[in-house]
Formats: C-alpha cells, structure tokens, sequence
C-alpha cells in the first residue's frame, strides 16, 4: 500500500505547478501575496499531505472537504 502512495505522488505529479506546497517551494507568495490570497481564502478543501487549507481543490495535493 505505501508504494501506492509513493507512485501517486511522484514528483512532479500532474497540476503539481498549481498547488500550495509548490508555490510554497518556488517562494511564490513573496511576489504574489494577493494572488496567493485569493488560493487560501474561504478555504473548502485541506491537504491530507501536508495540511494546507485552499478554495479549490485543484490547489492541493491530497484535497478533502472540510
């Protein structure tokens, strides 16, 4: 089972480049605060992976609803 999840979060993994532990990682909210706001604002979804809060699901790795 954990060599399941390993291959589910190769990286980079497809829409990797839109989710909150990659902007992070690429220091995108230095230059982008706004727009990094709009992402975590009335957040709906958190990451099972590493506990970010977004929006939208299409934001996050491992998205659940709160």
């Amino acid at each position: 089972m954990a060599r399941m999840a390993e291959a589910k979060f190769a990286m980079p993994h497809v829409g990797h480049e839109e989710h909150l532990c990659y902007l992070e990682n690429i220091r995108f909210i230095d230059a982008n605060l706004e727009e990094y706001k709009k992402l975590v604002r009335d957040p709906k979804y958190v990451c099972r992976r590493c506990g970010r809060a977004a929006a939208k699901a299409e934001n996050l790795c491992e998205p659940e609803a709160l």
